[in-house]
Order: C-alpha cells, then sequence, then structure tokens
C-alpha cells in the first residue's frame, strides 16, 4: 500500500478517491482510500493519491470491489435453453454414430463455440460480473467426460484466459445415465480411461480418440480436473481418485462436502459450491443445509459460488446467494472472497480478483453493500476501462418509452 502516489497519468488513466475499497484479499477493507488505474492496471492504493491528467472520479464513500465471478456455467454458449440453435454446451453424439463408438470426448472444448456477442452478458456485467467460467454440461445421450472449459472476460473478447482450461467430469447422481447406472461404472470408466491415456499403445477398441488421449494425458500430469460431484461418499471418492492420479481436483455442487470439509482442508481443495441449495432434491444431496458455506469456511476450505440452476442466465446474483451465506454465518470477507479471488485462483487467474496494486482494474463501484440485494453497480470497470450500461433490454426500454 502507498501512501501518497504522485505520477504522471495518461489520457486513460484513472483516480478513485475516498472508496470504501474491499480488497478481497489480506488486507481487508481499507476506507477513505484511493485507487490509481495506469495502463489497465492498479498502479497505487492509498490516501491522496496525485495523478496529472487523470480521470477523477469521487466515490464519496461508496463501496469499490473487485470484478465479480459469474460462476461456473454456459454463459455465451447457451442463450434460449429451449432453442437448439443457441445451446453448445455439450457433446451429444448424433443417432447416425454406433453406440459407443467414440463417445468419450475430453477434447470437447467449449471455448470454439463461445459467443462473446451474446445478448446474456452485458446482463450479467452491468450488475458487477467481469469474469466467468463457461463450462460443458453432461446431459442424456452425452459422455462421463463433460470436455474442457476456461474463464472468459465479459468484455467482448472472444479466447478464455490463458491457464484457465479446465477438465469437466460428472460424477454421481447425474453421470448415471451416461454410465450404465452405476457409480462404480463410472470410476471403472475413469480409470481405465486415464490407464487408455498414458499407454504408449492403444488398440482400436479403446474408449478415447487419439486426440482425446493427448488431451487426458496433459491432465493425468497435474492439471486441473472439476468434478461435478454432490454426495459425499462419492466426493470421497473422488478426492481418492485423484490423489492417486496426480490431478487438481476442484468440486462442483458439493452440497455434502461439510461432511468431508476437515480432509477438503487438508487438501486445499476449493469446492464452488451453490449456498442457496437447502433441501434434498435427490439421494445425493440428503445433507443439503444452508450452513454448509460457513462449515466449509471456518474449516479452512477454499470456497467459491456458483448458482446450479440456470445459472448462465443468472451469473448477476451470485452476489445475492453469498449475501444469503453472510445472513446464516459466513464471515462478510469470505463471501466477497469466494466470488472475487478464491474462484480466479481456483482456475487460474494470478492477476485479477483482488484490489492489489499490478493486478489488473477490474473493479466495480457499487451504491452500498456488495452483498445486499438492492444495491446496485454503479460503474463497472475491466482493464480500467468504463463498461457500458446499456443491454438489450434497456434498448427495447428506451425504444418502447418514446
Amino acid at each position: 500500500m502507498a501512501g501518497a502516489w504522485v505520477g504522471q497519468a495518461g489520457a486513460a488513466d484513472v483516480l478513485i478517491q475516498n472508496a470504501t475499497v474491499h480488497t478481497a484479499s489480506s488486507a481487508g477493507t481499507l476506507t477513505d482510500t484511493d485507487v490509481l488505474i495506469h495502463n489497465g492496471r492498479i498502479a497505487a492504493i492509498g490516501k491522496d493519491l496525485v495523478a496529472a491528467n487523470a480521470e477523477i472520479v469521487d466515490a464519496k464513500g461508496k463501496p469499490l470491489s473487485p470484478g465479480l465471478f459469474g460462476g461456473v456455467n454456459a454463459l455465451g454458449i447457451e442463450d434460449v435453453s429451449l432453442e437448439i440453435g443457441t445451446v453448445d454446451s455439450a457433446y451429444t453424439p448424433s443417432a447416425t454414430v454406433p453406440a459407443g463408438e467414440q463417445e468419450y470426448r475430453p477434447e470437447f472444448n467449449v471455448a470454439d463455440a463461445y459467443n462473446p456477442e451474446s445478448v446474456v452478458i452485458p446482463v450479467q456485467r452491468v450488475e458487477g460480473v467481469t469474469f466467468d467460467v463457461v463450462a460443458p454440461n453432461s446431459l442424456p445421450g452425452g459422455t462421463l467426460f463433460s470436455g474442457l472449459g476456461g474463464a472468459a472476460l465479459l468484455d467482448g473478447r472472444s479466447q478464455f484466459l490463458s491457464n484457465s482450461e479446465t477438465l469437466f467430469i460428472a460424477f454421481g447422481t447425474g453421470a448415471s445415465p451416461l454410465t450404465g447406472n452405476s457409480r462404480a461404472a463410472q470410476l471403472m470408466l475413469l480409470r481405465e480411461a486415464f490407464v487408455e491415456a498414458k499407454a504408449p499403445a492403444v488398440t482400436d477398441n479403446g474408449l478415447l480418440t487419439a486426440q482425446g488421449r493427448a488431451t487426458l494425458r496433459r491432465y493425468a500430469d497435474g492439471g486441473r480436473v472439476a468434478f461435478n460431484v454432490n454426495r459425499a461418499i462419492d466426493i470421497s471418492r473422488v478426492l481418492d481418485f485423484a490423489k492417486t492420479q496426480g490431478i487438481k481436483p476442484v468440486i462442483i455442487g458439493g452440497i455434502e462436502s461439510w461432511q468431508l470439509r476437515d480432509r477438503l482442508a487438508a487438501e486445499k481443495v476449493t469446492v464452488v459450491l451453490d449456498p442457496l441449495v437447502n433441501l434434498p432434491n435427490d439421494f445425493d444431496s440428503l445433507g443439503a443445509s444452508l450452513e454448509t458455506a460457513n462449515w466449509l469456511n471456518q474449516a479452512g476450505v477454499p470456497l467459491a459460488f456458483y448458482l446450479s440452476g440456470d445459472a448462465a442466465h443468472n451469473a448477476r446474483k451470485v452476489r445475492q446467494a453469498a449475501g444469503n451465506a453472510v445472513a446464516h454465518g459466513l464471515d462478510w470477507q469470505a463471501g466477497l472472497r469466494a466470488i472475487t479471488s478464491v474462484p480466479a485462483r481456483t482456475f487460474g487467474i494470478t492477476d485479477r480478483g483482488e484490489i492489489a496494486v499490478g493486478q489488473f482494474a477490474d473493479l466495480v463501484l457499487w451504491t452500498g453493500d456488495p452483498l445486499e440485494v438492492t444495491t446496485l453497480a454503479e460503474t463497472v470497470w475491466i482493464e480500467g476501462k468504463a463498461q457500458s450500461p446499456r443491454t438489450h433490454q434497456t434498448e427495447l426500454r428506451d425504444r418502447y418509452k418514446r
């Protein structure tokens, strides 16, 4: 942190003054603090900063936070859920492909379908969401390996952020129709696929294509693999499998993860949790609780939030879910980190997610507490550039107000 900072600022420099800065880092919250943005990054943080030619934004004590995480969802690869022409989130072999022929495709990568011009994206961005993990789904007719996804910066660029690529695997009840309706079959197929990926030669009747083997081999060497899994015993077996294979697991869902919180903390495994899930909707979620987030945080488990239902269209509501977790005992700072710095670090993003010198200036100025449902995002910056408050909805509103 700086005291007074004096420097020559370019035309695009921004000096935000008198803000309540929620850093989402070990620095916590800083009151009456200035933040200087230079060349798209945070150049200085402190009191009474001065920068020639910078645009001055007087926050008047309002909260300033890092840009928010929208969750793990199909943002940018699904616009209208019931219109197949706008849904690219799952690999489902057609009826013309013989059963069992090359149906396990870990190389399926939704980055090739991501649409940065999706009308769904600005709706999330105007409410403070600046990055999102775009993930494939496993649907009936799909496969155990959902495929590859990664983190998208919601500023119109078409490429995912570097180092964020993640392999997604379905496990438990949700994957049963894809694997002979047995968890034993799921583990059997996972083990066989990883053995096949590491083998020097494979017969023609293998589970994977040559490209699939090459993809899986990369993850078998310590890559990040996200398992969509909820039941406690299934999470335990996923952790065992990950340790055996030498992969870095992330738990998506994790409804019963609180039962394994000491192990998850010791192994530093992030749980990406929907904190609004409080009732079981199947036999994998009998242990659902609104206190799960608090229990995990108290145990030291890295914690991130997402929404599990219609998540792409409601990514902006993740901060409300974080506020709900705080209402049920979670520390406020942990709630903010769960939608900023923790998911950023979990998915390989080291230069975003906190307000710190050298980080990219992905920031949000709020009208009030960012975890309160009535609070609005006043200004959203991505890499120091203020984002337009216009969306398809505001265009329609203005058109028909005339």
